[in-house]
C-alpha cells in the first residue's frame, strides 16, 4: 500500500498544480485577454493527468478497502481547484490510521 499512497500523493499534487494554472493563469488569459494558448495546452494535459489520478485512486482505494463513497469523493477532489491538496492530506492521515491497526507496515511520510 506504501507504492499506491506515494503514487497517490505525487499525482495530487501534479492534478491540483496543473488545475490551478489551467483556471487561475489560462481561463483569464482566454477571457479577458482574447489568448487561448495556455487552456489549448495545459487543458488536454489536465485532462490525461486526471484519467491518472483516478486510476491512482481507484488502486488506493482498492488496496486500502476504502467504502465507495469515500473513494468516488477523493475522485472528485481533483476537479475542484486546491481541493486535492486537501483530500491528499486527508487521505495521508486515512493511511496512518489505516497502519496503526494493521499488521502490514505502512512508512507515510509528510
Amino acid at each position: 500500500m506504501r507504492a499506491a499512497l506515494t503514487r497517490y500523493r505525487i499525482i495530487a499534487y501534479v492534478v491540483g498544480v496543473v488545475l490551478i494554472v489551467l483556471v487561475a493563469i489560462g481561463m483569464p488569459l482566454k477571457y479577458l485577454g482574447d489568448n487561448p494558448t495556455i487552456v489549448e495546452t495545459v487543458g488536454p494535459a489536465h485532462g490525461f493527468l486526471y484519467m491518472v489520478y483516478l486510476v491512482a485512486v481507484f488502486d488506493l482505494g482498492r488496496r486500502a478497502r476504502w467504502p465507495l463513497g469515500r473513494m468516488l469523493l477523493v475522485m472528485l477532489a481533483g476537479t475542484i481547484p486546491f481541493i486535492s491538496f486537501y483530500a491528499e492530506r486527508k487521505v495521508v492521515g486515512w493511511a496512518r490510521a489505516a497502519a496503526e491497526t494493521s499488521d502490514e507496515p505502512v512508512a507515510v511520510t509528510s
